[in-house]
């Protein structure tokens, strides 16, 4: 066991699983570390334990200013904060089901022994399953569903992901702390899947002298979508009716912003431009009921054959 690990409260649920998040480079609309946070929030879910930050993290790259280091609050000349890096487990649950959500920062240097020290963590607290969320930026219509992309550590999960309208990512290039964490579960034969949300974004940079870049920073549509297919694939029967009415504000918004641009600088076609956005994607719907209707008649087959 990883001596980065410190857990001081154990769960005694049947199944427990976890979602995992970091404040992370693929972090697009927040995905990445406001939804965990939203749903310790929502759920009040209590602290059970941390992994150390000694040893993952730069104190200053030269040449930057303060991209790396750690933030201090002074008062008339006294520290009264010290913002050190933080890698957070949380538990909410009952008997039969539990859900531990960590909460942490991607860490800069010896990635191996962190990912070994999640791992370990979710080892010692008895986790079946282990579902990461990221976020990508991406020019997409902000009224339309969401598309989610999705990596996974044992090839026999393939099968069950289908199930969710996602699709496989048949990515190359550097690696996000979720597809490190992938790739180690596989190695050690955790189960571990990783959603990737795509989150609008906006250049206008083509379109004339108006703000060159929109970007949703906290796409609750896109956590939504997410959420819609945890609380699916765990069978967590989670309240999401808050975050549906946080998308549909989301989506209000976003049309009095195109309208404003589009009444700002009608010659620039902000709004055609949209329409045409929308017009040419190609929208993937998840539709939940349509995975349980599988499951009951795959369920009246299997009693059906076993009184033949």
């Amino acid at each position: 066991m990883s001596a980065a690990v410190n857990i001081w409260e154990m769960p005694q649920s049947a199944e427990i699983t976890m979602l995992a998040g970091w404040r992370q480079w693929a972090d697009a609309g927040s995905i990445s570390s406001g939804l965990p946070q939203y749903l310790i929030d929502h759920l009040d879910a209590r602290k059970i334990g941390d992994i150390r930050p000694n040893g993952f993290y730069l104190f200053q790259i030269p040449g930057t200013h303060d991209l790396v280091r750690p933030e201090i609050k002074l008062e008339d000349g006294y520290p009264v904060r010290y913002e050190v890096r933080r890698n957070d487990l949380y538990y909410a649950g009952d008997e039969q089901r539990g859900l531990v959500i960590f909460l942490g920062d991607e860490p800069h240097l010896d990635v191996e022994r962190y990912a070994a020290a999640l791992l370990d963590a979710a080892a010692q607290l008895g986790v079946r399953r282990i579902i990461s969320f990221g976020g990508v930026y991406g020019e997409l219509p902000y009224d339309k569903e969401r598309a989610v992309s999705c990596i996974y550590s044992r090839r026999e999960l393939q099968a069950e992901l289908q199930a969710y309208a996602v699709t496989f990512s048949d990515y190359h290039g550097g690696s996000s702390i979720g597809s490190t964490l992938c790739s180690f579960a596989r190695d050690r034969d955790v189960e571990y899947v990783g959603l990737y949300s795509f989150v609008p974004t906006y250049d206008f940079s083509q379109l004339g002298d108006i703000q060159s870049a929109i970007r949703l920073e906290n796409d609750f549509m896109a956590w939504y979508g997410v959420m819609r297919r945890v609380n699916r694939m765990l069978d967590l029967n989670l309240d999401l009716d808050d975050l549906r009415q946080k998308s549909e504000k989301l989506v209000a918004l976003m049309d009095e912003k195109v309208a404003e641009l589009d009444g700002a600088a009608p010659q620039l076609g902000v709004r055609v431009y949209m329409d045409q956005l929308s017009a040419d994607f190609d929208e993937t719907v998840y539709d939940p009921l349509d995975a349980i209707w599988e499951d009951e008649l795959r369920q009246l087959f299997d009693d059906f054959d076993d009184n033949a």
